[in-house]
Order: C-alpha cells, then structure tokens, then sequence
C-alpha cells in the first residue's frame, strides 16, 4: 500500500513529548529563581516576569512560521531548524549580563522551541487513523508532559541550590541537544509530498484564511486560548504569591507547584482514559463548568484574605480542570482543518501564547504583594473561553 503510513511507536511519541514539553521546561524550570533574579539584575518584578512574556511571543511568532513551513517542506526540516535555534538561544540565556539581554534571548529561545510545539500536535493528527485515536493520543502526550511542570520546578530549585540560575538555561540546552539528536536519527518524515500545500505567500494568506474562516475551529483554538491566559496567570504570579506573599522558600514554592500541577495531569490521564466513553467535548464541557466555579470560589478567598491552606484545595481543583480542557478542546480544533494540520497547530499554538502573554503584565499591575489581579485574571479568561467555547462550536462535533 503506497499511501500506507505506519502508527506512532512509543519511541516517535517520546520524541514528540520531550519537544513539546520545552514551553513548561523553560517557563517552570526557573520559576523559583524568579524573586534572586530580580536581586541579581537590580530589576523590578515586573522586568523579569517579562521574560516569561517574551518567551511566549517568541513560541506564538515562531509557531506562525514553522506551522505553515511544515505543510509545505514536510516536517522533519523545519524540527531539525527550529530545535537548533532552541539550543543556541539556551546558551545566550546562560550568558545574559543583564534583564534586557535576557528578555530577548527568550523571545529566541520561544521562537525555536516553537517548531518542536506545533509540529508535535501536526505529526499526531498525520498519523492517527481516527479522530479518537488523534484524542487519546494528544491526552496522552499531555499527560506524561504534564509531569514537567512537576518536575521542572524541583529541578531548577535543585539546580540553583548547587549551583547559579544560569546553570538551568544551560541544562535546557542539554536537552535541546538530546530532542536534536532524536528527531535526527530517529523521527520519520510524516507529511508526504503529494500531500503537501503550494508554496508562495499567496497560497500561505490563503492557507490562513481557510483555517480562520472556520468556526467551530476558532471556537475551540479561542477556548485553548483563553482557558492558558487563566493558567498562565497562575504560573506568572505564582513565585511571588507563595513566595512574596506568603512567605514560603524556594523549596516549599517548589512543591505546592508541582502538587498543582499533578492535578492537571492526574485530570489528563482521566480524561485520556473516559475518551472512548465520553465525548471529548462532554469532558471539556464539564471542565469549563467546574472551574469557573472553581476560580469563582477561589477569587472570594484572596479577596477576604484567607488562610493558604483554605486557598490551596481550591486552587488545585481549579488548575486540575485544565487536564480536561486542553487535549479535547486541541484535538476538536485540528480535526477541523486537518489537511493543513501544521497550520491549524500554528494557529492554535500562536492563539494561546499570544494570549497568555497578555498575562503576566496583568497580573503584575498592583505590583507583587496581591493576587487579586491574579484571580480577577483567571475569572476573566475562563468566562471568555465559555462564550468562545458554547457560542462558536457546534454541539454536535464529537
């Protein structure tokens, strides 16, 4: 069979996981450094939460050039391109005298990493031989990823007890090395040329136009969207809300953030193991529900100053729904457009970074001694992903 194109294996999905877990490797990993660096630059707060910004415009641009260039020259080149840049940008990182270098070395290191992101979510959809198979194996990519943002900041924390900060950027350089190398030896080319779009810009505008002309699809890539500003809102102001305001170590920050972030992904196994037998966008439905009522909650609580530990449970549960949301609503959205699936996965990808870049300014508005920019942030975002969610998609999409 000529068209015949051999399922994932477990190594290919391995590959797949370790480039697309570099957005919360390279955000979470020096999360706990976040108030020394601060100290280190002789900068303002906001200054350094910028890097966390400029990483996500980096990742939203790169994905809009990666995506597209994927559905014209196949996958494999644009990996090998983007993951180098990824490397390179890690050791400009390690090397930053001051917090504007480093701000722009992010935007670098975002826009390579960009290629490993979108073209992951491309690969899948190429290979899957149903739109369930395309669910359960985004869920399942995302769930032993999720277990990033639980290692990453224990990790950096471990990192910069031995050693400096520059240390974890020069790690991320080690495993941009080892993501290199895989895609090179291992990954297979999975867009074939007979599939592949017409090349110049007229084709690319074209290209673009179809995919965001779609309603349902922008419906659900909104919803990613907004439902990451919420979370993003979270992991932007978290080192400064457990660490600043409640004044945790760097250590006791490190675990509270990798227990939330278990939620997440404890929700994504769940949600990867009901796929067969609940609709994935009966999950993500339920999801939305729960955690706007969650962050609503959790919104009183800040604002009447309540106890962390009376915050903590809420705040778990609320951050869990995510497992819920993010693998569905991805998956509904590039179902919709899935002869172009690089560009619909640049689409959704640049959507949800450019948004949740808009967070951290949001949330640092009132400076570093309150969270309710936070909460008013998160309750915001998931009232627009509802309205994005139920008034752009059909009810009757799978």
């Amino acid at each position: 069979m000529k068209n015949y194109k051999p399922p994932l294996s477990l190594l290919h999905i391995l590959i797949l996981i370790s480039l697309s877990t570099v957005a919360p490797l390279s955000t979470d990993m020096y999360l706990p450094a976040l108030p020394s660096m601060a100290q280190n630059f002789n900068a303002p707060a906001a200054s350094i939460q910028l890097t966390l910004t400029a990483f996500f415009i980096g990742l939203a641009v790169g994905q809009l050039l990666f995506g597209p260039l994927s559905d014209r020259f196949g996958r494999r080149k644009p990996l090998l391109i983007g993951t180098f840049v990824l490397l390179l940008a890690g050791i400009l990182c390690s090397l930053a005298s001051n917090a504007t270098f480093l701000i722009m070395a992010r935007v670098l290191q975002g826009f390579g990493g960009a290629a490993g992101v979108v073209l992951a979510r491309a690969i899948i959809v190429d290979r899957s031989r149903t739109p369930t198979e395309s669910v359960r194996l985004f869920q399942i990519m995302m769930m032993i990823g999720g277990l990033a943002p639980i290692l990453a900041p224990m990790i950096g924390n471990l990192i910069i007890s031995i050693s400096h900060w520059r240390m974890v950027f020069v790690v991320l350089a080690c495993m941009a090395v080892v993501s290199l190398f895989g895609v090179w030896r291992y990954l297979p080319e999975t867009h074939p040329e007979e599939k592949r779009t017409a090349s110049g810009f007229k084709n690319l505008l074209s290209v673009f136009k179809q995919v965001m002309s779609n309603r349902i699809y922008l419906g659900y890539a909104l919803t990613v969207g907004f439902i990451f500003v919420a979370l993003f809102a979270y992991i932007s102001a978290s080192p400064f809300l457990f660490q600043t305001i409640f004044g945790l170590t760097p250590t006791q920050y490190t675990w509270i953030f990798g227990i939330n972030a278990f939620g997440t992904t404890l929700a994504g196994a769940v949600s990867a193991k009901l796929v067969d037998r609940i609709a994935p966008r009966t999950q993500a439905s339920f999801g939305l529900f729960i955690m706007l009522f969650g962050v609503l909650i959790l919104t009183i609580l800040i604002v009447i100053q309540a106890n962390l530990w009376v915050i903590m449970p809420v705040l778990f549960f609320s951050l869990a729904c995510c497992g819920f949301i993010f693998g569905n609503a991805s998956a509904l959205a590039i179902q919709q457009a899935s002869k172009v699936a690089g560009t619909a996965s640049a689409i959704l990808g640049a959507l949800q970074f450019l948004l949740g870049a808009c967070a951290a300014p949001l949330v640092g508005i009132m400076g570093e001694h309150t969270a309710i920019p936070m909460v008013i942030t998160m309750l915001v975002a998931i009232i627009l992903a509802m309205l994005s969610f139920f008034g752009l998609t059909s009810v009757k999409q799978v």
